[in-house]
């Protein structure tokens, strides 16, 4: 596990250029849209080889199998999702993911709000536990 901003950048620009195929270019498409919603994203690399994107807890994960990339977010069942672009992992009470298959383009300002909409909710979280913390 990396938790070395640059090192686990450099991992996840590996892994990206090792996929060379449509689901390199969708996930670094992914990537960047994660950074352009939040430029203080923590890029982490965990779980023997799974690109994470932390803010005050992790937003989400970036994992590419066969016929599929997944963006797991850790939350995903708390977010308000107006444009339904959660498509997979619905039946859980936590997670939520979105596959996205070949050909297939997510909306760029949809996933923004999202990404944004997990910080927020990881950044309430951690204010209640640090406001729950000073009471005790």
């Amino acid at each position: 596990m990396s938790n070395d901003r640059g090192a686990a950048s450099e991992l996840i620009a590996d892994k990206i250029a090792s996929l060379g195929d449509w689901r390199g270019k969708t996930l670094a498409r992914m990537r960047k849209l994660i950074k352009e919603a939040d430029p203080d994203v923590l890029e982490e690399w965990k779980w023997m080889g799974t690109p994470v994107w932390s803010h005050d807890g992790i937003v989400c994960t970036g994992e590419s199998y066969k016929s599929v990339v997944k963006l797991t977010f850790a939350k995903g069942a708390s977010l308000k999702d107006p444009a339904r672009l959660f498509n997979s992992s619905l039946d859980g009470n936590v997670r939520r993911a979105i596959d996205i298959r070949e050909g297939e383009e997510v909306d760029a300002t949809a996933f923004k709000a999202l990404i944004r909409e997990a910080i927020a909710l990881n950044s309430a979280g951690k204010k209640a536990k640090a406001a729950k913390k000073a009471k005790a």
